[in-house]
């Protein structure tokens, strides 16, 4: 049993793209689907599909390549963890590695970037930094 499935599914997808995996395979969930849809948004994944039906639900990812066949997945960092959850408001949120990453966040507003959530002038739960 995966105790941090947040953690689980962005780290999955940073070691498929180290060894230049085409598709990552996670069990579904709604959080981790509306995760996978914000990040093919900002241009991290390809596409992302669910598959199966009821119990054996899975979320297929299709990583995304340059043209250099190089990952634009080049570090995650979980920020909110099971044990520590931490919160930002909208006023706290800053760009992350110098606006070269983005900062995902859990919001009332649903999950959202960290310039669309300053955007929305919302704060929420910091999930992960990816860069």
């Amino acid at each position: 049993m995966v105790t941090d499935p947040i953690g689980d599914f962005i780290i999955r997808l940073k070691n498929a793209s180290a060894v230049k995996k085409d598709v990552v395979v996670a069990p579904h969930s709604k959080l981790r689907f509306a995760v996978a849809e914000v990040l093919q948004r900002i241009g991290y994944i390809k596409s992302v599909n669910k598959k199966g039906k009821k119990v054996g639900k899975t979320i297929e990812v299709e990583l995304r390549y340059n043209k250099d066949n190089t990952s634009p997945i080049h570090g995650v960092e979980r920020v909110s963890k099971p044990g520590r959850r931490l919160y930002f408001g909208a006023k706290e949120i800053y760009p992350v590695k110098y606006g070269k990453g983005s900062l995902i966040l859990s919001t009332p507003k649903g999950i959202l970037t960290d310039v669309e959530a300053r955007k929305e002038k919302v704060g929420g739960e910091a999930l992960f930094k990816i860069w």
